[in-house]
């Protein structure tokens, strides 16, 4: 009985990672491409129903290890500089939308290729401990301004921070980290969960409770190709291979990351790695089909696996169907959809703790020698340094050109590899 009570409570903490992982960022793509309540409510339902089929799809015949799939890094930057160039080019924005269809369907297409013909396994060699490193530590550079902006209450117009959002917030985020690092009772393992509900009640006594004045519909299958028909733009082309290959990398970091928070060895099958590229390929098209933020393997699942000691796999396939269920019902949708922001953000940041210092010690691995420290000084001062950069600074190059070079994590991934590739450790020794 107290396996089937575990099981339950890990499967809810896991259900609430998922969500809290999801929810944000089509409220954001919702902002950009100036939706109504309606479309972003639609596209929250789309997103969950996607996230939850593509982490069971992992799971199940993927790479098979407790790693989220979810919407964001380089497709929330995709849908970021494809809106600019949009409206620089003349272009609405319902027809991009169809054309970042066409995107996401074009890279599951690369990525299942690269699974089938095992041609994914080729890159793991390229990704060592240092390029790993490096990319979970901009990783987490990036969003941190995301999430520390959520938790600051920022959000649309809203350029100044609220300070009920931030003591809440940071309440949140102090009482994850304490109650999972500190705590010693059987409860220990669950203080995301604890830590959201406590914000939960906390939020709505001192901001009070949002009110839902839409009627939705009792029960809704996700509309297919919701913004339309797929555009065809061959300028596309060159994206979504670049955007697979990268891809690659997430996964390649997922898996050293999540092995690692499970059995400390971050060593995983090359099988693993072709499977994991197919089935993200077949989860890119299904992105595309359903017309949502196309998903990526989430790497922070290995900093929520250290903060929560949970590694089983069955509680996380229980999440994933949970939230495809949960998707088939707008007004729970709606429901979940109003969970306060600073809340969940502050809850993503903790779990970011961790993954940082998975990051840190991948770098950390291998002596720290003049060589090493050159390529992460470079790495991280040009990567890091974009991140900063509002997106219109590129505005003047080709799309095709503005869509690499005003993603900072992009860009820096893409610097690692080659330093640590091209200069050999044997020229230093020389």
């Amino acid at each position: 009985m107290e396996s089937f009570h575990q099981t339950t409570l890990q499967t809810v903490q896991w259900f609430v990672f998922l969500l809290a992982s999801s929810v944000a960022l089509p409220i954001v793509i919702g902002s950009i491409y100036e939706m109504s309540f309606t479309d972003v409510s639609g596209l929250m339902q789309r997103t969950l129903f996607i996230v939850g089929i593509a982490c069971f799809l992992q799971g199940w015949f993927g790479h098979r290890l407790p790693i989220a799939d979810g919407p964001a890094g380089i497709w929330i930057s995709t849908f970021t500089v494809y809106a600019v160039t949009a409206t620089q080019h003349g272009e609405t924005l319902g027809d991009t939308l169809r054309i970042l269809e066409t995107a996401m369907l074009l890279t599951g297409l690369f990525l299942i290729i690269m699974g089938v013909l095992k041609l994914s396994q080729k890159v793991i060699p390229i990704f060592t401990p240092l390029v790993t490193g490096a990319f979970l530590f901009m990783l987490t550079i990036q969003l941190s301004g995301t999430f520390l902006s959520g938790m600051l209450g920022l959000s649309g117009d809203n350029t100044v921070a609220q300070l009920d959002a931030a003591m809440i917030s940071f309440f949140v985020f102090f009482f994850v980290l304490g109650f999972s690092i500190f705590w010693k009772g059987p409860l220990k393992n669950y203080g995301v969960l604890i830590g959201i509900a406590a914000g939960w009640v906390l939020d709505a006594i001192i901001r009070g409770n949002e009110q839902l004045n839409v009627t939705l519909p009792f029960f809704e299958l996700p509309e297919i190709f919701a913004w339309g028909l797929p555009k065809w733009d061959i300028g596309t082309i060159p994206i979504a291979f670049l955007t697979a290959v990268i891809l690659l990398s997430n996964i390649v970091a997922s898996l050293g990351a999540a092995n690692y928070a499970i059995k400390r060895d971050s060593t995983f099958r090359s099988e693993q790695m072709n499977r994991g590229s197919l089935t993200l390929g077949i989860n890119q098209g299904i992105s595309g089909l359903f017309s949502g933020v196309a998903v990526v393997t989430l790497a922070s699942s290995s900093g929520f696996i250290e903060l929560t000691g949970q590694k089983k796999k069955r509680p996380f396939m229980y999440a994933s169907l949970l939230l495809v269920i949960i998707a088939l019902f707008p007004p729970i949708v709606a429901f979940i959809s109003m969970m306060p922001s600073p809340v969940a953000n502050a809850a993503l940041m903790a779990t970011f703790v961790q993954l940082l210092g998975i990051g840190l010690n991948n770098i950390a691995s291998q002596k720290l020698d003049q060589r090493r420290l050159t390529i992460l000084g470079i790495t991280f001062l040009i990567g890091i340094g974009i991140m900063f950069m509002p997106p219109e600074t590129f505005e003047g190059f080709p799309s095709l050109i503005q869509n690499l070079v005003s993603n900072g994590l992009l860009m820096g991934t893409i610097l690692v590899i080659l330093l640590e590739n091209l200069w050999r450790e044997t020229t230093v020794e020389a």
